[in-house]
């Protein structure tokens, strides 16, 4: 049996929703303090991403949990890449070992695949182990450095870019 896919249709913050759609706020890291070299999690006013309703229920999301956030660097590479779009859910901040979590690290955004340690502390562990690897936090560590899990990230969605300008034709 054949399925009819239909050309996607554009939208913008005018489109009104479909019955089986919700909004999500986006969230980025901005610099915060006038330049005092801070920066902390934050929704931009205004952006939002589109999910059905479908969706959200088969990851088991509810939509006034979720939010989406835009992931810098190369940690998770080449599993969620540099640039990349997240699907948090807030709601999922108890940590299931070797899943994917959005953190907030002394206001910076990381995502890491974690895992309990005894004594109540975690281990931030990369895709990129070569490059980055395992974190471990003690309770302790985790407040003094202001270590705070946002939330499991249940979707991802890169942007392939063309690397070389010879690519394009």
């Amino acid at each position: 049996m054949s399925e009819l896919l239909e050309p996607m249709e554009p939208w913008d913050e005018t489109t009104p929703l479909d019955d089986d759609e919700v909004e999500v706020p986006l969230y980025k890291e901005v610099e915060i303090a006038a330049g005092a070299g801070r920066t902390a999690v934050r929704e931009i006013h205004g952006r939002k991403l589109r999910f059905s309703y479908a969706t959200l229920r088969a990851a088991g999301v509810s939509p006034s949990n979720a939010f989406c956030a835009t992931v810098g660097g190369n940690s998770m590479e080449p599993l969620i890449t540099d640039g990349a779009t997240i699907g948090v859910d807030r709601s999922g901040t108890r940590v299931v070992d070797g899943e994917i979590y959005a953190l907030e690290h002394d206001g910076m955004l990381r995502v890491k695949f974690l895992y309990r340690t005894p004594g109540g502390g975690i281990r931030l562990r990369s895709f990129n182990a070569l490059e980055h690897p395992d974190e471990e936090y003690s309770p302790e560590q985790m407040e003094q450095l202001q270590i705070k899990i946002l939330g499991w990230v249940f979707w991802w969605s890169t942007l392939r870019t063309r690397k070389s300008p010879s690519l394009i034709r």
